[in-house]
């Protein structure tokens, strides 16, 4: 078990949304922090709500985790300000929108190589380190979408069906060499964050109705707080969860996805219909 308190994090995607949350929480259980993200002002605002008070030694890095240089110098950094770094969260991630004709391969290259690539980079610089702690963590941040695969997330599905099985993967390999390090994969549904604003749009698609028809429909199913996530995961961790389901939503999509794997979406569609319905009827 990685007990939280007295322990050494480093969060990826730390300026905003989940990954804030989670410094957030980390730090009021005792935990001191390497914080990540591209957004310097987000970074120095996540700092700024944990506070002197808390006591946790906090260290901020501007690091674009599509770039494996800027990743190395992160770990080396944050292993010399925190020697006993022992839980790595591989949060930063990023949305596109469109169907997988309208999406240029270079805006699938971009999206992989943050949402992908980045998980696979980091836990390759950070897990020597991690491999010589009495105890340690990574938590790679999957989606709910890395189990079932909706209409026009082609990039996305496609990433986090790969974050979970390098998950998998890796966790079975530490099982088998007895390694100290534990790795959970997490498949939040939906978390209120600004990851659908802010997303990029397929060069192919042309009709701006769509983009928000896709922010009205996601923030209809983020019933879920990112604090409510942070907190989940954190919990995971400490109990040495292999697979951390966030949400009645995610866990209703799990469960489907097993009874219909090939026939799902049917369910879905309707069922996500009826709640756009209700929305629009409250309005």
């Amino acid at each position: 078990m990685t007990a939280i308190n007295g322990s050494a994090a480093a969060v990826t995607g730390a300026a905003s949304g989940i990954g804030r949350a989670l410094s957030l929480e980390l730090a009021a259980r005792g935990c001191d922090l390497a914080l990540a993200d591209r957004d310097e002002a987000g970074l120095l605002e996540t700092a700024a709500g944990i506070g002197k008070a808390s006591g946790r030694k906090v260290t901020t890095h501007r690091v674009d985790v599509a770039d494996l240089n800027q990743i190395r110098d992160f770990a080396g950094a944050a292993t010399t300000a925190h020697p006993t770094l022992n839980i790595v969260i591989n949060n930063a991630g990023v949305a596109l929108l469109g169907n997988f004709d309208e999406v240029e391969q270079a805006q699938m290259d971009w999206l992989f190589n943050i949402n992908f690539w980045g998980v696979v980079h980091a836990t390759r610089v950070f897990l020597p380190h991690l491999a010589r702690q009495p105890a340690a963590h990574i938590v790679n941040i999957s989606s709910i979408f890395g189990i079932v695969a909706p209409p026009g997330q082609t990039a996305y599905s496609a990433a986090k069906f790969a974050v979970r099985g390098f998950s998998e993967s890796l966790r079975h390999e530490l099982a088998m060499t007895k390694s100290p390090v534990r790795l959970s994969v997490v498949h939040p549904g939906g978390i209120a964050t600004n990851i659908v604003r802010n997303s990029r749009t397929g060069s192919g698609v042309t009709d701006n109705a769509r983009r928000v028809q896709s922010i009205e429909r996601f923030e209809a199913m983020a019933i879920n707080t990112p604090a409510t996530a942070a907190q989940r995961i954190i919990d995971g961790i400490e109990k040495n969860q292999p697979r951390i389901l966030i949400g009645r939503d995610a866990k209703f999509m799990d469960l489907l996805q097993r009874l219909l794997p090939a026939t799902y979406w049917s369910v879905m569609a309707k069922k996500l219909e009826k709640r756009m319905t209700a929305g629009t009827a409250k309005e």
